[in-house]
């Protein structure tokens, strides 16, 4: 008889993958997570019904302290099949990332670098969603504007302030003053009237091919 050989055959594990440095695979253009220290290593990838399988080979040059026992294959992972474009990520293989106390991610905090900074986050929550909105916008000329909200707070209120930031922030108006909203809120006026649905914001195709429609042509 012949001697087997050292590795079995990728036939029947699936298709070879390496894990990448964000501790994922990836496999019919989604990215699926793996428990920490495997990056690096080789693992097989395998589609078992609805779900994906990943299994290593548990003897690794260095092994985490998670992969104890015998040398052999081990299933490390299993996720449901998702769509391509939607990640697969399971925060219990993120230990050292911060969570909430159920296990998912817990949203970023503003912490302020500079005394402005401070004392703009110091108006409170709605300042420092303005700030992370603003941010992820690409809004220029943000020192100033947060600046002119310190500025506004000594004349209306620290409370008014952040509540004019919080509004800007979840209508997406990082270009206006917010003396505007302040001045708009002092009207009486909904918080909702805020948000302008105009054309530039419209998916719907404009209706100037249908100019013409039923003219008489000369």
């Amino acid at each position: 008889m012949h001697q087997p050989p050292a590795a079995p055959h990728t036939l029947a594990l699936g298709e070879s993958r390496s894990i990448n440095s964000d501790q994922t695979v990836r496999f019919g253009s989604v990215r699926y997570s793996t428990p920490p220290g495997l990056v690096g290593q080789e693992a097989w990838v395998r589609v078992d019904g609805d779900e994906l399988v990943v299994v290593v080979v548990a003897q690794l040059p260095h092994r985490p302290e998670w992969l104890q026992g015998p040398a052999g294959l081990l299933e490390v992972a299993r996720h449901r099949i998702a769509l391509p474009g939607r990640p697969v990520i399971d925060p219990a293989h993120y230990p050292d990332h911060p969570q909430r106390a159920d296990g998912s991610p817990r949203p970023p905090k503003a912490k302020p670098s500079t005394a402005a900074e401070e004392a703009f986050l110091a108006l409170g929550p709605g300042a420092a969603s303005w700030l992370m909105e603003a941010a992820a916008a690409g809004t220029t000329r943000m020192r100033v504007k947060m600046a002119a909200a310190v500025e506004l707070a000594a004349l209306v209120g620290a409370g008014e302030v952040d509540l004019c930031l919080g509004l800007a922030a979840a209508a997406g108006r990082f270009a206006d003053d917010l003396l505007s909203i302040a001045r708009h809120r002092a009207t009486g006026a909904r918080p909702s009237d805020l948000v302008f649905c105009d054309e530039k914001y419209s998916v719907q195709p404009g209706t100037s091919a249908w100019a013409d429609f039923g003219r008489k042509t000369t």
